[in-house]
């Protein structure tokens, strides 16, 4: 019996990366072996056991053969005849498929990872990559990971990803996993390039139509230096991941301005009305994908309130109001701010725009404060009842709002000499 740790723990010691957890092949041993040992057993597809003091994985080698259409249709084989080649070869990438000797530290790669991991590409270890569409996501996720490495997808690869797209093996994954996935990308360092490889290997449309759609729409040339909204899209998803690691915030970067895709032809390059158009591709996109409602609803409201955030200093102070009460910014502070992380990138995701000034959020912000701090005296509830109460409220942060946004923009004024308030 001969025990090898194998896959990402090998790949991000070789990287010089940190090792979060680690998986170990066990070639040459029978399941009975290992519960003599004390492992105990888990799963029920194939033989997989957990360390009895470590609670690590030991998986007996096994191979695997197609027999059916999708990533589910696969018979798996484990046995003491397995070799280590054999189980390294069903794996995805030649730099996933490096293993380490536990007793000796001898490294064993039959398939050049550590060549691969040199130069920097991201490359299937053999033909047999096209039998399981779920790789597709997961090529397209490490290149999310590793693209400020300088790793790119081989150019061998990105064609069999494309026969994958067309042979239809895409529509064999099921919601849950392409999300799983999807939401691991958006973690991710560079979460564009996730769906850049997806676009790339025709895989976009499939997996996602409502993205896809955005390439080769063009918006207004004054507000889009960029021009193509697909592009736009990428550009704000960068700028996200610049202001912030939430996978929440980066979501709603994505998924802003899926609205104008819907714009009929005669009215382009403008794009009037799309950010009501684009909740209810938002909601459809949740629903397919079964999206978890964290992800659904700050969605939603990127794309419904985007513009008025671009534009929360020219409101009128009940309008402003009434924004904070949609945003729900009093009760969820925490949402509140992945709103406003959200619409930094929209306006900083344009080209030459990428350092813009946008003092919209502490605006808005200072705004929150200012009707969160307006609360009514005994003598202001005197008399009246519920909705009276609540109105009574409202109108008294709108006259709190009205002297906040004059106080504001005098000291914009003071400021900046410029500016139109001077």
């Amino acid at each position: 019996m001969k025990i090898y740790l194998v896959g990402g723990a090998v790949r991000d010691e070789l990287l010089g990366l940190d090792v979060r957890e680690r998986d170990w092949v066990v070639v040459g041993a029978r399941p009975e072996e290992l519960l003599q040992q004390g492992f105990k057993p888990v799963g029920k597809d194939f033989p997989v056991f957990l360390h009895p003091k470590t609670g690590e994985e030991y998986a007996l080698a096994r191979t695997e053969r197609k027999t059916g259409p999708g990533y589910r249709g696969f018979d798996t084989m484990f046995s003491p005849d397995v070799t280590l080649e054999q189980d390294l070869e069903r794996r995805d990438l030649t730099i996933n498929a490096i293993a380490r000797d536990e007793e000796t530290g001898e490294l064993v790669d039959p398939f050049h990872g550590q060549r691969d991991l040199q130069d920097r590409w991201l490359r299937h270890v053999s033909p047999a990559f096209v039998e399981d569409p779920v790789r597709v996501l997961r090529v397209a996720r490490f290149a999310a990971r590793f693209a400020p490495l300088g790793f790119r997808v081989a150019p061998e690869t990105m064609e069999l990803i494309r026969e994958i797209a067309a042979r239809g093996e895409l529509d064999a994954l099921v919601p849950e996993r392409v999300w799983q996935e999807t939401q691991r990308a958006l973690e991710m360092p560079a979460p564009r390039q996730f769906f850049e490889v997806l676009r790339e290997g025709d895989a976009l449309p499939v997996i996602f139509p409502e993205v896809h759609a955005l390439f080769g729409v063009p918006q207004p040339e004054q507000w889009h230096p960029e021009i193509d909204t697909g592009l736009h899209t990428m550009m704000v998803l960068d700028q996200a991941s610049r202001l912030s690691s939430d996978p929440v915030v980066r979501f709603a970067a994505l998924v802003h301005d899926l609205g104008k895709a819907t714009t009929p032809t005669h009215e382009l390059p403008r794009h009037t009305a799309h950010e009501e158009r684009g909740v209810a591709i938002v909601e459809s996109m949740c629903d397919r994908l079964r999206i978890p409602n964290a992800y659904r609803e700050i969605g939603i409201l990127a794309s419904r309130y985007h513009l008025h955030m671009h534009k929360v200093t020219e409101l009128r102070p009940r309008t402003v109001l009434d924004l904070l009460e949609s945003l729900d910014a009093f009760r969820r502070p925490g949402r509140f701010e992945q709103f406003l992380l959200a619409c930094e990138a929209d306006a900083r995701g344009r080209k030459g725009l990428e350092q813009c000034h946008y003092p919209q959020p502490e605006y808005l912000r200072r705004a929150r404060e200012v009707a969160v701090g307006t609360t009514l005296s005994e003598e202001d509830r005197a008399g009246l009842q519920g909705f009276e109460i609540a109105k009574r409220l409202h109108d008294k942060r709108v006259r709190a709002l009205k002297h906040f946004k004059k106080q504001y923009l005098a000291e914009r004024a003071a400021n900046d000499p410029g500016h139109p308030a001077s």
